[in-house]
């Protein structure tokens, strides 16, 4: 078996990372899932952790590859605590509860109309066990992971 190499890991990096976000917009906009506060702030590893991929993949640069496996397990972390507000094993911060809303930039009034409000603390579907933070959290760790392999040294 070939060991992954930095180029290889950094794009397999950048296309799961894309896929994963690119689900979630698709969850958000066409099945009309409204993400929470935590949710969404879940999503900037993958903002960040996208274009950092594909920096790497052209520099072939292992350092950033540790970066972003550090990103990326930052946010596995992340996702793991708002699964624990989900599943009430701990309480999630105050912008969680009944009443928080997730707003957008623009017409407040308006904004306020038209969003859904969205608890951090209930979880909106779930798929094997798993909530929506609770994948984010499997992807992120198995983009970490891919991250480190592709980040070693050569032997």
């Amino acid at each position: 078996m070939m060991p992954l190499q930095t180029r290889s890991a950094a794009l397999l990096v950048a296309l799961g990372a894309t896929a994963a976000l690119g689900a979630a917009l698709y969850f958000q906009y066409a099945l009309g899932y409204a993400p929470c506060h935590l949710c969404l702030l879940q999503r900037w590893a993958y903002y960040i952790g996208i274009p950092l991929a594909l920096v790497a993949a052209v520099t072939n640069c292992r350092k950033l590859l540790l970066l972003i496996a550090l990103i990326f397990a930052a946010n596995a972390a992340f996702g793991l605590y708002h699964a624990g507000i989900e599943w009430k094993f701990w309480a999630g911060p105050a912008s969680c509860g009944e009443g928080a809303a997730t707003l957008g930039g623009g017409n407040l009034i308006q904004d306020l109309q038209t969003q859904r409000i969205v608890p951090c603390d209930q979880a909106s579907w779930r798929f094997l066990g798993f909530s929506f933070a609770g994948w984010s959290m499997v992807i992120c760790a198995g983009l970490a992971a891919i991250s480190l392999i592709g980040a070693r040294k050569k032997a």
